[in-house]
């Protein structure tokens, strides 16, 4: 959906949450300013049995000037309802009759979503989600400090003061936003009331440590989210302790949060673990959270089983079940076995390239981001950019490029999820790899022996000791043929496109 789609409409409201929170606010805002661009006058509502009542979201609203009204018996039918940070339907917003419906959210789907609809819930933020929606509508929100400082706060909030920021989209806003610092200064310093003071204690002398995996988990009672990542960033000081889960149930949600300080667990891999095909979770290697849906939790349900227990069960169960899935390989001390590997031939294959000085001059520092992440590079003569099937990207010489690649003297046009970018770690400029990408065909011919795996794997490559690649049953464990501790994992839908089998 795009926001022009909704310009047709005249008599709208736009709708958020029960109890609303600043990412649900900062939303709404961004799509009632869309509207008033355009000339049209959006009510902008929240529904539900309480006003607002957290400190920081008062300060928001009054000094943000939030254009938000409570209305708990809204009873008029409007041309067009849209639905901010939640769905049609849920628990956590009060059903409005309307003639028409959309959505706008970064939760995972639990039911039947309207045809207006933008669902994009590998987002830390909806925040994130209407500040593109606005770029794509060639609307920019540098003029309005306020609204940028809002949708700031609304990731800011929603994933853990920025540490469990994940989706590249997230950092593009967090960096490009005109932000009022001491606003955001004065909310951080309002966000938690003493009875949250409470919850955190209550919490911590409540734990329940697992020695065999040396790790804790926490239950709260419902609290703002950040308390989560309070709890959790405090228990991990703890000796003894690898990994943390401290959570909460609520009728409207399970809201979770996901801490490591060990290199063989990911605590964003673990989050997205927990809450796999019942909502959704993310963030960083060491810091991350989630949400659970109570809607996706009923199949899992048995005979007469409470909810809350039900959530409490499944997250135990699953955390027992991570730790006990995966093997951990080291690849500078392990060979594979000999047993089902077959030598592969790697395909001729057209790619992109990108050279690095054709975007920033030789000896800028960058951030090369991609849906993988951020990594910094110093620009270099003759450094290049690959760019693989979708849209990952790493750096290579142009002597090993020459010597693995011939140029098709083409422009490299590939449509992906998000396009590779670099941005100047001092300036803040920002550049789109794929505006100055070429075309390569790579040679083929390289050879490795690989077979597909039958359990979990976490491989610690010969290249990079301190982060893991994972592996799922199905995906493919290789090394080189002349190099038996170059092992790397190659994704399923990947292999055959990339290889084929020597016979």
């Amino acid at each position: 959906m795009k926001l022009h789609e909704l310009l047709g409409y005249n008599d709208i409201v736009i709708q958020c949450h029960d109890n609303p929170d600043a990412d649900a606010l900062a939303s709404g805002y961004a799509l009632w300013w869309y509207f008033k661009q355009n000339g049209k006058m959006a009510n902008f509502i929240f529904r539900g049995r309480n006003d607002v009542r957290k400190s920081n979201l008062k300060i928001m609203i009054d000094r943000l000037n939030v254009p938000v009204s409570y209305e708990p018996d809204y009873m008029m039918v409007p041309e067009l309802l849209v639905m901010v940070d939640c769905q049609y339907g849920q628990k956590n917003a009060t059903r409005t009759e309307a003639e028409t419906v959309a959505v706008i959210d970064h939760h995972q789907v639990t039911g039947e979503l309207p045809a207006l609809s933008e669902v994009r819930s590998g987002m830390g933020s909806c925040a994130t989600i209407l500040w593109d929606m606005l770029r794509e509508e060639g609307f920019s929100v540098d003029e309005e400090k306020s609204l940028s400082t809002a949708l700031y706060y609304g990731l800011f909030t929603d994933t853990n003061r920025l540490s469990e920021v994940s989706h590249p989209l997230d950092r593009d806003m967090r960096d490009s936003l005109l932000v009022n610092r001491s606003v955001i200064t004065e909310m951080s310093n309002s966000n938690i009331s003493l009875e949250e003071l409470t919850i955190t204690g209550h919490a911590i002398t409540g734990y329940e440590y697992h020695e065999d995996n040396r790790y804790v988990v926490l239950r709260t009672e419902p609290c703002d989210p950040n308390i989560l990542g309070v709890i959790s960033d405090f228990v991990m000081e703890t000796e003894g302790i690898d990994a943390s889960l401290a959570y909460y149930i609520s009728p409207f949600e399970v809201k979770l949060s996901v801490r490591s300080c060990v290199k063989e667990i990911h605590a964003d891999e673990l989050a997205a673990f927990l809450t796999d095909g019942i909502g959704g979770g993310g963030g960083h290697i060491l810091k991350a959270g989630g949400t659970i849906r109570p809607e996706r939790l009923e199949e899992y349900a048995l005979p007469g089983e409470d909810p809350y227990t039900l959530a409490d069960r499944i997250l135990l169960e699953r955390m027992e079940q991570y730790f006990s899935l995966y093997e951990v390989l080291y690849a500078k001390d392990t060979t594979l076995s000999p047993e089902g590997l077959k030598l592969y031939e790697k395909q001729s294959q057209e790619l992109g390239c990108a050279k690095m000085t054709d975007l920033f001059p030789a000896g800028t520092r960058v951030a090369v981001r991609t849906l993988e992440g951020d990594v910094d590079v110093i620009v270099k003569e003759g450094l290049y950019l690959m760019i693989g099937l979708e849209g990952e990207v790493y750096p290579i010489t142009e002597e090993k490029l020459s010597r693995s690649y011939t140029r098709t003297g083409k422009p490299y046009s590939r449509v992906f999820d998000y396009d590779p970018s670099l941005t100047d770690t001092v300036t803040g400029d920002r550049k789109n790899v794929m505006e100055v990408a070429m075309g390569v065909i790579s040679s083929g011919g390289s050879r490795i022996l690989a077979k597909p795996l039958n359990r979990y794997v976490k491989l610690f490559t010969a290249w990079d000791e301190e982060k893991y690649y994972s592996g799922n049953p199905g995906d493919f464990i290789a090394c080189r043929e002349d190099d038996p501790h170059d092992i790397y994992i190659i994704r399923n839908r990947l292999f055959d496109q990339l290889y084929k089998e020597v016979k």
